[in-house]
């Protein structure tokens, strides 16, 4: 339910940019709503499932997705559906969480790895299959129609927690930190909102205001966390190389296939005519390759460990990346598109259970919130972060490209500085301007490609360096299979020697 609801909106806010005549940056706040409201209060809400019980988290946040998708899809303008996503987002921060906790709680060893393979390809190709499932609701219904998809899922995951759904299972005696969770949230809100709003004119001391509240905030939640008797995000655990990198790794390769969902379903709609269902079903490829290569990750990981495998995720999603920056253009055929996706699901797929495995198992069961927490942020907070640089770079990037377009035409002296306005805004005010001036229409709807093109090219060479770094970063820090283990070992030994000792302190 919570990873239909990340991705069901990228297919259509081409509709809703044209509902709302919205600004690409206001497009940008709904697309990465959820992910926002999601990454913001994990960490925080998975530390509270760990104290005061999975299930009962699990129960109170599928409860309260149900008036945040009514709100989002009965929306009266962008600005309510933005704070809909965001409020979706944070009743998904209640239940996610409690997902792989209990995983981490119920199961050890080759029955955990492949439980969250499981785990792993029903979350990403489901996520993936959103845009399917949008694009065929928008060609009968209305765009708030693609925020109802996930009310029967909620009636049937109420009912399913209810019944099957342990009330307890090595859950966290400690008290919660409480005020380590308020400085999690606002680091996280402040950054991402910062990054969103970084290309908007005259926003700059909003972005200023956003970036010292995210760095305040940052600085003293680490310091709460070395000082508080029981921290919510042990920093010790997550100075392990098995865990910080993998954490690192996650974020990338989740943030790398939510950003390439997000700008390439507006690609295939505006630059190559996609009808909606044409572009949500141009991804099934993604979709069939995570489900297909997830399961054979798991068994990757037991032979060849984790290292290797997360190298062979991130060498096919840097392939998927440069072949969209070179080869997707105005005219670009569908094998063309699915190649790329092809590689998209296979990098997701190899890649995101090694990065969830070596984090739950680099923590003490009690400590499984923080685990599951840290593996909802890999989606969540690379999502949101990757979303908002591409995103804003495609703002920028078209904004950009239009302008020098209307300042070498010859019609240029003509344009009034509103309708420069709403041109550069984002390609559907371009398409209502060419509505409300058939005489250019052609020259207009042409120019918006041309610089949605750059602007989508800006936000993949962005992506492509960040993969790069990601491989870079596994290859000099993540340890080889045998080293992998030993520490995986010792670390066992160390929690189980801290738990024994607990009891007599």
């Amino acid at each position: 339910m919570a990873n239909l609801n990340l991705s069901v909106a990228n297919v259509a806010l081409p509709a809703i940019g044209k509902a709302f005549d919205s600004s690409q940056t206001a497009l940008n706040l709904i697309a990465v709503g959820y992910s926002l409201g999601l990454a913001a209060s994990v960490l925080y809400l998975g530390a509270v499932g760990d104290r005061h019980g999975r299930k009962l988290l699990l129960l109170l946040g599928t409860a309260l997705s149900i008036p945040a998708c009514l709100l989002a899809a009965f929306a009266p303008n962008d600005t309510v559906l933005a704070a809909a996503r965001i409020l979706g987002g944070l009743s998904a921060g209640m239940a996610y969480p409690t997902t792989l906790a209990l995983i981490t709680a119920l199961w050890t060893g080759p029955a955990r790895t492949k439980a969250i393979a499981l785990w792993s390809a029903l979350g990403g190709g489901i996520s993936m299959l959103g845009p399917v499932i949008a694009g065929a609701l928008l060609e009968r219904f209305h765009w708030g129609s693609v925020f109802l998809v996930t009310l029967p899922l909620a009636v049937v995951a109420l009912v399913m927690a209810l019944l099957f759904v342990p009330a307890h299972a090595n859950e966290s005696a400690e008290p919660v930190d409480n005020l380590g969770g308020i400085l999690s949230v606002l680091l996280v809100a402040g950054l991402v909102l910062a990054i969103n709003f970084a290309a908007v004119p005259r926003q700059g001391a909003s972005v200023v205001g956003l970036v010292v509240i995210a760095l305040t905030a940052g600085a003293a939640f680490f310091r709460r966390q070395r000082r508080a008797p029981n921290p919510l995000y042990d920093l010790h655990i997550a100075g392990r190389r098995t865990f910080w990198v993998a954490a690192c790794a996650g974020i990338i390769v989740y943030g790398s296939m939510m950003g390439s969902a997000f700008i390439s379903q507006q690609y295939l709609q505006n630059v190559l005519g996609y009808s909606p269902v044409e572009a949500g079903a141009a991804i099934l490829p993604l979709v069939v390759m995570i489900v297909l290569v997830a399961p054979r990750s798991a068994k990757l990981i037991e032979t060849r460990g984790a290292r290797t495998t997360l190298l062979i995720g991130y060498g096919s999603l840097f392939l998927a990346f440069a072949w969209m920056l070179l080869f997707w253009g105005e005219h670009s055929s569908y094998w063309h598109i699915g190649l790329a996706y092809v590689l998209i699901g296979t990098g997701s797929g190899f890649a995101g259970t090694p990065a969830s495995h070596s984090l739950t198992g680099s923590v003490p069961v009690r400590r499984a919130g923080m685990a599951s927490g840290t593996a909802d942020l890999q989606r969540d907070l690379g999502g949101a972060i990757m979303q908002s640089i591409m995103g804003v770079l495609l703002t920028a990037g078209y904004a950009s490209a239009f302008s020098a377009a209307v300042a070498a035409s010859p019609e240029s002296k003509q344009v009034s500085d509103q309708v420069r306005s709403e041109l550069t805004k984002s390609f559907a005010s371009a398409g209502e301007v060419a509505r409300q001036h058939p005489q250019y229409a052609d020259q207009i709807v042409a120019a918006a490609r041309r610089s949605f093109l750059h602007g989508d090219d800006w936000a993949y060479a962005v992506g492509l360096a960040a993969i790069a770094m990601g491989a870079l970063l596994v290859f000099l820090m993540f340890p080889h299979r045998e080293a992998e283990r030993e520490l995986l070992r010792r670390y066992e030994t160390e929690d189980s020697t801290a738990a024994r000792a607990e009891p007599r302190a």
